[in-house]
């Protein structure tokens, strides 16, 4: 999976550049590029890489859970103290 964020994302910056690169002689062709890149970036690519990177990981250390709500006002009690 790795390796192929890694092929999707030079692909995404090699077509942003050529859209860049023609478009002094094709403006259309080359907002085309460009705008397909920005889009491919976030419709594909983005969602891959956070799939990636979160498929292992335990997502209850990040929700609010009355257990953490109290160890959070815990910690500002004795804060405060």
């Amino acid at each position: 999976m790795k390796y192929i964020l890694y092929i999707i994302f030079i692909a995404i910056l090699s077509s942003i550049s050529y859209g860049y690169y023609i478009k002094p002689d094709n403006e259309l062709l080359g907002h085309q590029f460009i705008g397909l890149s920005v889009a491919g970036f976030f419709l594909v690519w983005m969602p891959l890489f956070i799939f990636h990177r979160f498929k292992d990981n335990d997502l209850k250390k990040y929700m609010i859970t009355d257990e953490t709500i109290k160890k959070i006002k815990d910690e500002a009690e004795t804060f405060l103290d």
